[in-house]
């Protein structure tokens, strides 16, 4: 358990400090440059996040949906 939590802790750290490091970045436009100092785009991490939050309600509602045909199926 104590590995578990530790690689959960781990990734969050690692996240909030990619985070932190792209807030106090430059922008290309402040630079003048070409060249971008983010470590992560943050559109596509939101999209593709969008992305999993989508595909994970869609297959809940089709849990769902196929509990609720097969407690049908079961008390008729």
């Amino acid at each position: 358990m104590r590995t578990f939590f530790g690689m959960i802790l781990g990734c969050l750290l690692i996240i909030a400090a990619a985070y932190v490091h792209d807030s106090m970045a430059t922008s290309t436009v402040a630079n003048g440059t070409g060249a971008s100092n983010m470590l992560v785009n943050w559109d596509v991490a939101a999209r593709e996040w969008g992305y999993i939050k989508e595909t994970a309600h869609t297959a809940w509602l089709k849990l769902q949906s196929l509990n609720a045909s097969s407690s049908k199926k079961g008390n008729a």
